[in-house]
Order: C-alpha cells, then sequence, then structure tokens
C-alpha cells in the first residue's frame, strides 16, 4: 500500500506527470513513515502512475456511459482515485479495504457526498450487504486480486455478478508463471506474495461464467505507454515477442 503511495506521490511531483495525484502528495507528507526504506526507484513511480492512470482512464470511460452508476474499489488501499477522477455527485463510490487501512483513510482524505468506506477483508464477503446493488456498477480491483487465492476469487466474482444487474470489472492479471516464479517470495520486502494467475483471459469464465471480455491490455496498450524510459520499452519488446513472457502483467476489463 505504501509503495504504490509513494510512487504516485513521487512521480506526481515531476514536472509534467503522466499522473498528477496532489492527495497521495499530502498523505505522504502526514504519514510518519521514513518513505526511503521502501527504494521505489524513478522507473518504478512512472510503471506504478502509468497503471493506475489507465484505471482512472476505464473508470471515467464507464461513468460518461453511466452517470448513476455505483463505483466499487475493492482494495482500494490509499489510493486517491476518487479525488482524481471527481465524478459527479449522482455517481455513488465505495472503497473497500482492511479496518485499519479505512481509518488511515480517514485521517487523510475528507468525506465527500456520494462517498462511503467499507473497512472489511475482501475473502468475507458479508460486507457487499452494505452496497445498494439497483445500479450498474464500475468494479475496479487495480493489484488486489493477484494477491487472494483462485477460491476466492471465484466467490468473489460469483457474488459481484450476483449482485449487481450490470456491469463492468476492471483488474491487472499476473500470468500463472509470474505466479510460480514468485511463489513464497516477498513482494518487496513487504510479507505478501502472489496467490492468483490467469493466462488466457478466456479463462476467467472457469470461475464466473457471466463475464465477457471487453479488452486485454498489454504493457505496449497502455496510454502512456511511451513516456517509459527507452531501455525498459526495449525489454517490453523482446519480451513480447515471446508466448510464454507477453502475458505476464496486463490489465483486464470485462462486462456482465
Amino acid at each position: 500500500m505504501l509503495v504504490t503511495l509513494y510512487g504516485r506521490a513521487l512521480q506526481s511531483r515531476w514536472k509534467d506527470p503522466v499522473l498528477r495525484d496532489e492527495w497521495a502528495e499530502g498523505a505522504v507528507r502526514r504519514i510518519d513513515y521514513d518513505f526511503g526504506k521502501l527504494k521505489v526507484r524513478e522507473y518504478e513511480s512512472l510503471s506504478i502512475a502509468i497503471r493506475s492512470k489507465e484505471f482512472d482512464l476505464l473508470t471515467t470511460g464507464y461513468l460518461a456511459d453511466n452517470p448513476d452508476a455505483t463505483v466499487l474499489h475493492l482494495g482500494c488501499g490509499l489510493d486517491s482515485r476518487i479525488f482524481r477522477i471527481d465524478p459527479p455527485a449522482s455517481v455513488r463510490w465505495f472503497d473497500v479495504d482492511y479496518p485499519d487501512v479505512v481509518e488511515l483513510r480517514r485521517r487523510l482524505y475528507p468525506e465527500r457526498a456520494g462517498y462511503r468506506l467499507i473497512g472489511s477483508s475482501l475473502a468475507d464477503l458479508g460486507w457487499l450487504d452494505e452496497v445498494p446493488g439497483d445500479r450498474p456498477a464500475m468494479i475496479v480491483a487495480e493489484g488486489v486480486l493477484m494477491y487472494l487465492t483462485e477460491p476466492i476469487v471465484k466467490q468473489l466474482l460469483n457474488r459481484l455478478t450476483d449482485h449487481f444487474p450490470s456491469g463492468q470489472i476492471a483488474f491487472d492479471a499476473l500470468s500463472r508463471l509470474t505466479v510460480r516464479m514468485t511463489k513464497g517470495v516477498s513482494i518487496k520486502g513487504t510479507g505478501a506474495s502472489y496467490g492468483w494467475g490467469i493466462d488466457d483471459p478466456q479463462d476467467i469464465k472457469k470461475l464466473e461464467p457471466r463475464l465477457e471480455l471487453i479488452t486485454e491490455l498489454r504493457t505496449p496498450e497502455l496510454a502512456e505507454y511511451s513516456r517509459l524510459p527507452w531501455v525498459l520499452r526495449a525489454l517490453v519488446r523482446v519480451m513480447d515477442s515471446v508466448p510464454t513472457l507477453r502475458r505476464l502483467n496486463r490489465i483486464v476489463l470485462y462486462r456482465f
């Protein structure tokens, strides 16, 4: 959570940032923590911002067509997406994360009309009872599903598609190879590890048949990809030429 927050804050300080996030900058100033210990490098902060920007674009695109929708931001951490997007008052927005994360958010970010925080583990699906299911929904799960197990992901997708009349869900997906290669490895020393991946995006139907793929965005297809250093873009081109490496990490968007 702090890694991605700090990454967005660092990139936001650039003269011409991919993602202007004054809320992340303010949160980093207020949290009593030595963020230097995270060792977030410049290219990592840029990559974090590029991916967050893509989720912002997918969310604003859905809200443009559905101005009365519900937005469900799963595993929101300290992401300030609602403040960056600033949706119209007609949108109902719910941020969901662990109770201690929600408590910290209350101390860092202001309240606003139509916005609610829900403190719960995503695995405890009772939290969904607090969300009205009478509107179409845009469900965003950036940097969260890969940390869950497949049974939990299945239960979550089943409940979400049952709960809302229609909607879209966007999440970043790792390949099964990535999950296998990092099994038991702590991600950036945080203690977190990957638990679920998917290769062919159509395989999601094995977990939830009602999900229909809209698009799969690999790194070269992200809106701000050209902002990456040429060395990274060259590496991406090499990886993109190898079928087993092409889908190590991408963003997928489904409708139901």
